[in-house]
């Protein structure tokens, strides 16, 4: 048995508070819980207990990748992070597009030190021709669909999925990115891209797609959601359409709060990423939307490449950055520091909502659920080392950077995995 003893609990627990873990679930939440034989002992005075993260949206490129990221070393990124579950996107080599490779994500999961959970893939190959097999890969185990790292260019592909996936009692999460207009550009098309001399990735590659995608969830009456948001234009459209009741939820990542395409200027290509840092307006527009709940997550998008891709020329190195060991502390540094939100809206954000979206049981402190749990420091401050993160990837914009709010404890399944 482990005994959180004194931290400050959050929700409807709020203030000093005792938390008794036993057999993998919460078996007690209350003042004063005694010090018995036999407990392990957590002195959290001073620190915020609060639901294990759920963060919706990793890469951890296994299988086919594994150079760059595999799912132990993900997972134990994860944890460093305070991230309790997480979920694979099927962007793999082999994709995610088959019952087989989601089984096997799941054998080699049995051995992380957090949850890791597939999606699989909506299209065979991710090559958006023909849709997978969603019976089979629900039964495997894949808790929902996706092409990410690509969009559906086909409308028709994307209404039949969404159908289909609607019959499943699964959703899917899209990738809006219209190729035409995106090409496989660097940076947004702006005054960056006007400076460097490249071409640009235009806020309505995006924005044009989300349209689409919540129009035909709209008409079909299935369920999408929005991966990594990052324009204004993006959250006004998913306003709008909730607005209306369609069934759309929404995510961003701690980058698109927090950055801007200034930082391609300064950081080269380990501020590209896809879709690309955008500006300063498309950042008071994301964190507007995480305030008033038009966005319903935050996720990392976390990303690795090696070092020597992401030391290619900036219009050659892959997308994508690394962000499990970061995104408490930036989300505590710009929203919460910032005035923008509570310590309880940023940790619903990042745990109880997307649990919800998923419809696991995670998120919650509460007698008899799951005992994943982050104890962490708001106002610890630190510096940004990537050399000494667990994951394999060191491509963060981050290093160096002073954020604030350090995670001191992950426990998953009641068992002490990072400290």
């Amino acid at each position: 048995m482990l005994l959180i003893k004194g931290g400050n609990a959050l929700g409807a627990h709020a203030g000093p508070t005792d938390i008794l873990l036993k057999d993998g679930k919460i078996e007690a939440i209350s003042k004063n819980i005694a010090e018995t034989a036999g407990i392990t002992v957590i002195d959290a005075a001073g620190l915020i207990v609060a639901p294990g993260l759920v963060d919706m949206h990793v890469h951890f490129r296994d299988p086919g990748f594994e150079y760059k990221e595999d799912i132990i070393t993900g997972a134990s990124a994860a944890a460093a992070g305070g991230v309790t579950t997480c979920c694979c996107m099927p962007n793999t080599r082999p994709a995610a597009d088959s019952a087989e490779t989601v089984e096997y994500i799941l054998r080699k999961a049995k051995d992380a030190p957090v949850k890791v959970l597939p999606y699989g893939a909506v299209s065979v190959g991710q090559l958006g021709q023909e849709l997978t097999d969603f019976a089979a890969l629900r039964a495997a185990g894949a808790v929902a669909l996706s092409d990410d790292g690509s969009s559906i260019q086909n409308a028709d592909l994307m209404r039949r999925a969404l159908q289909r996936a609607r019959e499943y009692g699964l959703f899917i999460i899209s990738h809006c990115e219209d190729s035409a207009l995106a090409g496989n550009f660097a940076v947004n098309e702006g005054s960056v891209s006007r400076e460097l001399g490249l071409q640009g990735r235009p806020a309505i590659a995006e924005e044009i797609m989300v349209a689409r995608d919540v129009m035909i969830a709209s008409e079909t009456d299935a369920r999408v959601h929005i991966a990594h948001v990052s324009t204004a234009a993006s959250v006004e459209i998913i306003r709008k359409a909730k607005a209306a009741g369609i069934r759309v939820t929404a995510e961003t990542c701690p980058h698109y709060f927090s950055l801007t395409e200034d930082e391609v200027l300064r950081q080269g290509p380990l501020a590209r990423m896809n879709p690309p840092l955008r500006t300063a307006y498309d950042v008071e527009a994301i964190i507007a939307g995480l305030s008033d709940g038009t966005l319903d997550a935050i996720a990392t998008d976390h990303a690795p490449h090696s070092i020597q891709e992401k030391a290619l020329p900036l219009d050659e190195a892959p997308s994508g950055i690394i962000g499990l060991e970061t995104s408490l502390a930036l989300a505590l540094t710009f929203l919460y520091r910032a005035g923008k939100l509570s310590l309880d809206g940023i940790v619903a954000l990042m745990s109880a909502k997307p649990a919800r979206i998923l419809g696991i049981d995670a998120g919650r402190l509460a007698v008899g659920a799951p005992a994943d749990i982050v104890v962490f420091d708001p106002d610890e401050e630190w510096t940004v080392v990537p050399e000494k993160f667990r994951s394999k990837a060191r491509n963060t914009p981050f290093t160096g950077m002073k954020l604030w709010g350090r995670v001191k404890y992950t426990i998953c399944n009641g068992q002490v995995v990072y400290s």
